[in-house]
């Protein structure tokens, strides 16, 4: 079996596939302070709970966009799977796309793992919204290449940043109102943070396809995907293990089996 991590600025997911299937998911916060020694014992009593054998894991594979958390998350690979991990960006690692943008270094994995796979489940030209700590818009073209895209704060980040810099306001959930004019503050702070989200989903979505100059299908992750994709006609498609799917994509295109 294959284990396919993928390092947020939030959360790490442990994803276990056996060939291309998919088995189990796990997830934890992610603390950079956590070593290889603290995340073996939290992994694998979760798979023990769930009936799986660690030693079935015979390879692994690591997309992180923390470099501290990934220092820790190749060696639990290295001490505990037996192995060198395929780790996202590093030499001699091939996604099997080209990334057509000036600074191709500072792409994240986790945005060239989704253009990826999303070229392969849907076709492109595409735009892959991932709703994660931030909200990202990425570009990939017809060829499966990636071109590029947009960074905005994520829903979380604002509600927190809304919450932190106002004396009056609460903390709320994300949920959406049933109107947008909300008649007391919460209803009014939750109108603003969702409605305000898709206004900003449509018309991002709007302005890429005519910079790009052609109709582009939308696909959207992370945890919030569907909580947008039922109230806006501007997503297509949701799909919420895109990314480690991505990984395993990657893993195979580097020679790896399971």
């Amino acid at each position: 079996m294959l284990l396919a991590i993928d390092s947020g600025n939030t959360n790490v997911v442990f994803g276990i596939f056996d060939g291309t299937d998919f088995v189990k998911a796990f997830r934890c916060a992610n603390d950079p302070k956590r070593t290889a020694d603290e995340y073996i014992v939290w992994l694998s009593e979760l798979m023990k709970l769930n009936g799986l054998d660690m030693d079935a894991i015979t390879a692994t594979v690591v997309g992180s966009v923390v470099p501290e958390t990934e220092f820790n998350l190749i060696s639990l690979c290295r001490r505990y799977f037996d192995g060198e991990p395929v780790v996202i960006g590093a030499p001699g690692v091939t996604l099997g796309i080209e990334v057509l943008i000036d600074r191709p270094e500072q792409a994240g994995a986790d945005r060239l793992v989704n253009a990826v796979q999303a070229h392969i489940s849907y076709g492109g030209p595409l735009i892959c919204i991932d709703f994660g700590t931030a909200t990202t818009f990425d570009v990939v073209d017809g060829d499966g290449n990636y071109r590029g895209g947009a960074i905005a704060p994520g829903i979380n980040l604002s509600l927190k940043a809304l919450y932190d810099a106002s004396a009056k306001l609460p903390l709320v959930g994300i949920e959406p109102s049933e109107t947008v004019i909300g008649r007391e503050t919460k209803t009014a702070m939750q109108s603003g943070i969702y409605w305000g989200y898709v206004g900003m989903i449509e018309g991002m979505v709007e302005r890429i396809r005519r910079e790009y100059g052609e109709d582009m299908k939308v696909i959207a992750t992370g945890g919030l995907a569907e909580l947008f994709a039922e109230r806006t006609v501007a997503i297509q498609h949701t799909d919420r293990s895109l990314t480690l799917r991505g990984l395993v994509e990657i893993f195979r295109r580097n020679g790896g089996t399971v």
